[in-house]
């Protein structure tokens, strides 16, 4: 039976994958999102890495086609066809033109039960992927970045790099990545399109479906992995830089949570846009910070909320007292009301910003449905952000943010300054 809610429309298609669709006037172009859930925190251990080399091999070739064939079809038709794991997920994406959709769409069912898995792009993806890894150790904000996931999330779900774990990753056999597929979607899986469909959209589905028999069912609210107590409040990594990249964060509550709409609006007070709380007290007013920001992921379970700043290293003393007392602040200090009126209208704005064009509007509903959280919950959200008060975000900050950790990337002089300013500070546990 076909359902009509608002703009968008859905169906069941053979074997139960649910396919929702928007159709918008406009440019004719279609994106297309299938998305399953799973991902890098499903990884086995002994083969973190898995997942994502597994979205990788997903392009380089399925059903008839070859991986020269498939890149061939594709770029030949000006699309633009990508696989890619998230922590929670993996998604095949499918931007066209309306003309060649019918032609295109069923590749992202053939992507997901029959990809082609030859041994030599096995080994090229994972060549690939290991060389990014190696990559990723010159970059002082990645290492840092990783130092903290550490932090926050130990050997859990979430505790390791999407691409993987060096070791473990090399030693990835063809066979143990080709048992992966035939469990993908057993915990859920949805196909989203928007823009100019093909009036035969669920007959082109069907079609490969009928072919690549797949037996699965719509995601279900269900959160997902929470975070271990954290192991180490301090992080230290020496690097010959410059300068001094430092992350305070806290791992937090899933997407789905009723706290979580708060944090968010929090989020958009304190990182959005050069009229930030970071921004104009960090850099603007006391010049202590190259970059800065937060972070905020959309997860299924514990979401780490974390704020990133890059400062020299002759100021790293005081720049880490800066940023930890603006965390103090948070935790005693309620919103003023232009702060939340401010707070409030960015929320919006990144809302309205987040949907603009198909593949935009695509991403946000396979996000939305993928978690199980209903075809309403953005609008829901919008309604409820404007009824918070500025009591409501402080106690939340309390009940979520109270204990950070603390993670340093640095030259040594920078480290010990950084580390004597968080010992010398009420939110390090060695002041208590």
């Amino acid at each position: 039976m076909t359902s009509q809610l608002a703009s968008w429309q859905s169906t069941e298609l053979t074997g139960g994958l649910p396919l929702v669709w928007q159709r918008r006037p406009g440019p004719e172009i279609v994106a297309s999102r299938l998305w399953i859930r799973g991902g890098s925190s499903g990884d086995f251990p002994g083969q973190r890495g898995a997942a994502q080399l597994l979205a990788g091999l997903m392009t380089r070739g399925c059903g008839d086609y070859g991986a020269e064939a498939l890149a061939d079809l594709v770029e030949g038709c000006g699309a633009a066809l990508r696989c890619e794991a998230s922590e929670d997920s993996l998604v095949l994406s499918l931007k066209c033109a309306s003309s060649d959709a019918e032609q295109l769409l069923p590749l992202l069912v053939a992507m997901a039960r029959d990809p082609w898995l030859s041994q030599d792009q096995f080994e090229l993806e994972r060549d690939l992927n290991l060389q990014n890894l190696l990559r990723q150790r010159e970059d002082p904000f990645q290492l840092a970045h990783d130092q903290l996931r550490g932090q926050l999330f130990a050997g859990g779900p979430y505790g390791h790099d999407p691409l993987g774990v060096e070791q473990e990753l090399a030693e990835l056999q063809r066979d143990q990545l080709a048992a992966l597929v035939a469990p993908l979607g057993a915990g859920g899986a949805l196909l989203v399109a928007c823009g100019d469909l093909p009036a035969q959209l669920a007959e082109s589905f069907d079609g490969a479906l009928g072919r690549f028999a797949w037996a699965t069912a719509a995601p279900r609210y269900e959160p997902g992995p929470l975070a271990p107590a954290c192991g180490r409040p301090i992080a230290l990594l020496e690097q010959d830089t410059e300068q001094l990249v430092l992350l305070l964060g806290v791992a937090t509550v899933p997407l789905g949570d009723p706290d979580a709409l708060a944090l968010r609006v929090l989020h958009a007070h304190l990182g959005l846009g050069m009229s930030s709380r970071l921004f104009m007290a960090l850099r603007e007013e006391r010049g202590l910070a190259y970059d800065v920001g937060v972070h905020l992921p959309a997860r299924r379970g514990a979401t780490p909320f974390i704020w990133h700043l890059s400062t020299s290293a002759e100021r790293a003393g005081e720049a880490t007292t800066a940023v930890l007392e603006e965390w103090q602040r948070l935790l005693e200090t309620p919103l003023s009301q232009a702060e939340l009126a401010l707070a409030k209208a960015k929320y919006r704005g990144q809302d309205a910003m987040g949907r603009q064009t198909c593949g935009q509007i695509a991403d946000r509903q396979a996000l939305v449905l993928g978690h199980g959280l209903g075809e309403h919950f953005v609008s829901e959200c919008l309604d409820r952000a404007e009824r918070l008060d500025a009591e409501t975000l402080l106690a939340v900050a309390r009940r979520h943010l109270g204990a950070p950790a603390l993670s340093l990337c640095g030259p040594a002089s920078a480290l010990a300054a950084a580390q004597q300013a968080w010992q010398s500070h009420p939110l390090s546990p060695v002041f208590s």
